[in-house]
């Protein structure tokens, strides 16, 4: 199965890998950096519109390069407040060559108020890197794995996300 995932980040592409070979066998991913068409730094549903427009940016890539590919796949962390508190999660889009789609999310972890401000305005990753003395949290294994010692890292949520957003393709009962 040949996929394409809109990003070249490392722990994006092994979640994906991870989410992919839990259903299928000989999964071939290929990265490629392509733009979300949203802030660095996303809040609320534009967290939503960054996968998506990152999918739908990746197919026309694909077509104007001539690519085939069996699904494409975006991901993208921002910071949301739906539940009345401040979280980050991933949300992943997955459309498959037949134009059919899955969204998912991965767990959330919680944002102190303190530092929503500054989120906004700079990006989690620096703000992280700047609060624990860190450089470049994003390329390694995230915020979250600094926060839980390791015990979820940003490939665990990557890999959630995707897996959630696989149900409405590996069940066909299970879609609109």
């Amino acid at each position: 199965m040949k996929v394409l995932i809109g990003t070249k980040n490392p722990g994006k592409i092994k979640g994906a890998q991870i989410a992919l070979e839990r259903y299928f066998s000989e999964v071939e991913i290929q990265g490629i950096k392509i733009e979300s068409n949203v802030a660095e730094q996303p809040v609320g549903i534009e967290t939503y519109r960054g996968a998506l427009n990152r999918v739908d940016n990746l197919i026309k890539y694909a077509r104007e390069k001539h690519l085939m590919a069996d699904y494409f796949m975006a991901i993208e962390s921002g910071m949301v407040n739906e539940l009345g508190f401040w979280e980050i999660v991933n949300v992943a889009v997955i459309k498959n060559v037949k134009g059919e789609i899955g969204q998912g999310t991965s767990a959330g972890f919680p944002v102190p108020q303190k530092y929503v401000k500054a989120i906004k305005k700079e990006t989690l990753g620096t703000v992280m890197d700047r609060i624990f003395d860190e450089n470049d949290l994003r390329s390694s294994t995230g915020g979250i794995g600094l926060l839980t010692r390791e015990v979820i890292t940003r490939i665990d949520l990557t890999a959630d996300a995707f897996t959630m957003a696989l149900i409405p393709l590996i069940n066909q009962n299970w879609k609109d």
